[in-house]
């Protein structure tokens, strides 16, 4: 039933449907255990030969329920919440790679994806090799390997604000025998749904659009259930291999499309923990049903201040892909006819001083290290989320030294305006 809604019914009905006398609201969960009445209900459930809850590491039913939502909203089969964005993305790409293996990515992506693929995961023995998004697809599928397992980019970059050409990359990776991974958290499903261009998997931070209101940090993997394991057996036998710590069970056999998640809840989530907390995820869930009627505000106003910022004297450049001259616009119109998101980026004309001035004299805008709330904010991402990058590495990854991120909030886009025009005028 719910696929068949639409998105703004899902933002506010989807994952929790309460039975007679049951709560209308979702309930917050918060216990770190649930009562069985005999030893035989709980071993069926550690050998996965039952579904039900024991322990809020694994599985929560207040989770499980905006966990549904995301996966309705996305028109994937499941999906798991995590304790962070970048937990989400780790345990995606953890549950598919291990030692020896390797991942082909887009260049322009978050700094902290970056730092993950390129050094820690490669502490584990997983390398990665990062590709430019725009090139041809010829040129991209030299980058695989026989051992690469998946390929990897944003559908709106942060904080580049690059469209990916998503049905390109899912051609290419699945030419190679590997999923296609998205990280749709700036566009929401709201804006772009991945699966419909043939994406496999997707991760969110939730902290950000989803959330809305920047109370709760978490992510979000979800699963479309169309990537066929079974066809590559020999490329994901943590799929398609018995699983020791489960008696030999053989996760694509036992769960078919539920598979992926199913691997990731019952290894990843038992092993390493990042679960989100059943209260944040009640907080992820209010903020999801107003999802549908924030996004096209954060678009409208985004749409007049970048139009703003590029008629403006004291400013160098704009990319937002809302904007004509954008060399993604078209990409945009493809992939997000109904808007992109509320983030952009500029420079000024001047130094990194300038810059520094600018921000400082923000009154309404914040200094933030976050991104993509209720609450216009700013940052500098040389300076700040991307500081441990060089200076090659910041223009590999679209990132100039002199890049103001700016995510437009929903508050008035005249006072937005007004907060710049201030600013801009003591530089």
């Amino acid at each position: 039933m719910e696929k068949q809604l639409k998105p703004e019914t899902l933002c506010v009905q989807a994952g929790w449907q309460p039975k007679k006398g049951e709560p209308r609201v979702l309930p917050i969960y918060q216990s770190t255990t649930f009562k069985y009445e005999t030893s035989d209900q709980m071993a069926k459930l550690f050998d996965l030969e039952e579904s039900g809850y024991f322990y809020t590491r694994l599985q929560n039913p207040t989770n499980d329920a905006v966990a549904a939502k995301i996966a309705a909203l996305e028109g994937g089969v499941a999906a798991m919440l995590t304790s962070s964005g970048q937990a989400a993305n780790f345990f995606a790409f953890f549950n598919i790679c291990e030692a020896g293996d390797h991942i082909v990515s887009a260049t322009g992506i978050y700094g902290g994806t970056y730092n993950l693929l390129a050094v820690t995961l490669k502490k584990l023995g997983i390398e990665c090799t990062f590709i430019d998004q725009d090139a041809s697809e010829e040129e991209i599928a030299k980058a695989f390997r026989p051992n690469t397992k998946l390929l990897f980019g944003e559908s709106i970059s942060n904080p580049g604000v690059m469209i990916l050409d998503i049905e390109k990359f899912a051609r290419i990776a699945h030419a190679q025998g590997v999923p296609l991974m998205i990280d749709n958290t700036f566009a929401t499903p709201i804006n772009c749904r991945p699966f419909e261009y043939g994406a496999d998997i997707i991760t969110h931070s939730t902290t950000k659009y989803m959330d809305g209101h920047a109370t709760s940090v978490g992510g979000c993997i979800v699963d479309s259930g169309n990537f066929n394991w079974d066809m590559y057996a020999d490329k994901f036998p943590g799929l398609c291999n018995p699983d020791p710590s489960y008696h030999g069970l053989t996760y694509t056999k036992k769960f078919g499309k539920l598979a992926f998640i199913t691997k990731a809840t019952s290894q990843l989530m038992r092993d390493l923990g990042a679960i989100q907390s059943p209260q944040n995820a009640f907080l992820l869930n209010l903020g999801l049903e107003t999802l549908h009627l924030r996004m096209p505000q954060h678009c409208k106003n985004a749409q007049a201040i970048a139009e703003w910022l590029e008629k403006h004297e004291k400013v160098s450049w704009v990319c937002y892909p809302g904007l004509i001259s954008n060399k993604h616009y078209n990409l945009a119109q493809k992939y997000m006819p109904r808007g992109t998101c509320g983030v952009m980026s500029f420079g000024l004309k001047g130094d990194r001083q300038k810059t520094t001035c600018f921000m400082d004299n923000l009154q309404l805008a914040a200094i933030v290290t976050h991104v993509a709330d209720a609450r216009t904010c700013v940052l500098h991402p040389a300076s700040h989320t991307h500081r441990q990058l060089s200076e090659e590495q910041l223009i590999e990854a679209g990132i100039a030294p002199d890049l103001i991120r700016l995510s437009v909030g929903i508050e008035s886009v005249d006072d937005i305006i007004a907060d710049l025009e201030q600013a801009l005028n003591k530089i």
